[in-house]
C-alpha cells in the first residue's frame, strides 16, 4: 500500500534537538497521517508557526522533496558534531501506508551510517526488517502506551497496530539490532484504566524504555492525583528496567517532588 503524497522543499534539514535525550535530529515529511489525538505536540507547533491550519491537513503528509540532496550538502559541515541524528521529533519515519516515506526514512539512515552517524528511530508504524542490514549502532523503537486495540484506534486512528507493532520490534531484537520503547505520552485513569505493568512485560525484551507523562491535555489536569500517579509509575518503571537490566530514562517533568504531589 502506498498512499499519495503532498510535496514541499526546505532550505535546511539537519538541526541539534532541544530534547533532553537527543542529538541531533531531521524531520523529512511535514504532517503525519497517524493522527494521533494526545493531543500532538507536533501538530499544535506546526499550526502555530502556520505550516498547517487544520488537523485534516496534518494528517495529509508532505514530502521533502530535497531532503536527501540537502543531507548530502549538511553532513560534511556537522559530521564532527553530531553524535547521533533522532528520526523524527515532528513526524513519523515510519508512517503507515506510505512506501515512499519508509523508502525515504530508509536511505536517510544508510547514508549518514555511511558516514559513521549512529542514528535512531522511533514510530507508530511498521519498522522495516531491512533496518537490521544497517549500522549495529542504530537504536530502533516504537510508541506504545497501551495494549488496548479500541483505545489504539480512538487515540491513533491512523497507525498499525499495537500487537504488530510489538512483533516487528522483536523481530529486530531477535535480528541482532538495539531496540528501545517510548511510553509516552502515558494516559492516567480517568483516560484508561490499564495496568503499566503488562505493558512493559510485552516489550521486556528491548534495551531501553523511555516513560513519560501526557502534556498539554485538559483531562490530565481534571486527574487530581495524577502528579502522585506519575512519581508511582516512574519507580514502577525503574525498578522493572533495574530488575530486567533495561536502560531507562524518566522524561524531564513525569516526576515530581513530594509535596507538589500531596498539593
Amino acid at each position: 500500500m502506498n498512499k499519495t503524497l503532498g510535496c514541499i522543499e526546505r532550505k535546511t534539514l539537519l538541526y541539534k534537538t532541544g530534547v533532553e535525550y537527543g542529538d541531533y535530529t531531521l524531520n523529512h515529511v511535514q504532517g503525519c497521517s497517524h493522527g494521533c489525538k494526545y493531543p500532538c505536540y507536533a501538530f499544535l507547533l506546526a499550526k502555530r508557526f502556520g505550516k498547517v491550519k487544520t488537523y485534516e491537513e496534518w494528517i495529509e503528509p508532505k514530502i521533502v522533496t530535497n531532503a536527501h540532496e540537502l543531507l548530502e550538502k549538511e553532513i560534511p559541515k556537522l559530521k564532527q558534531r553530531i553524535e547521533s541524528v533522532h528520526l523524527c521529533f515532528t513526524t513519523d519515519p515510519f508512517m503507515y501506508g506510505y512506501d515512499d516515506i519508509c523508502k525515504m526514512s530508509f536511505k536517510i539512515i544508510s547514508t549518514l551510517n555511511k558516514s559513521g552517524i549512529k542514528c535512531t528511530a522511533l514510530t507508530k508504524g511498521l519498522l522495516p526488517l531491512e533496518l537490521a542490514d544497517l549500522s549495529d549502532e542504530n537504536e530502533y523503537g516504537i510508541t506504545l502506551i497501551s495494549l488496548d486495540e479500541k483505545f489504539r484506534e480512538r487515540i491513533e486512528p491512523g497507525a498499525v497496530s499495537y500487537v504488530e507493532r510489538i512483533k516487528r520490534l522483536w523481530e529486530l531484537h531477535e535480528r541482532g539490532c538495539k531496540t528501545w520503547v517510548s511510553i509516552e505520552p502515558y494516559p492516567t485513569p480517568n483516560i484508561i484504566e490499564q495496568e503499566l505493568n503488562e505493558i512493559l512485560e510485552a516489550v521486556s525484551f528491548v534495551d531501553k524504555i523511555i516513560f513519560g507523562r501526557t502534556n498539554y491535555n485538559k483531562e490530565i489536569s481534571s486527574y487530581k492525583k495524577h502528579k502522585a500517579f506519575y512519581n508511582e509509575l516512574s519507580e514502577v518503571v525503574i525498578e522493572f528496567c533495574l530488575e530486567n537490566d533495561i536502560a531507562y530514562h524518566i522524561k524531564d517533568g513525569t516526576q515530581t517532588p513530594c509535596m507538589i504531589c500531596s498539593v
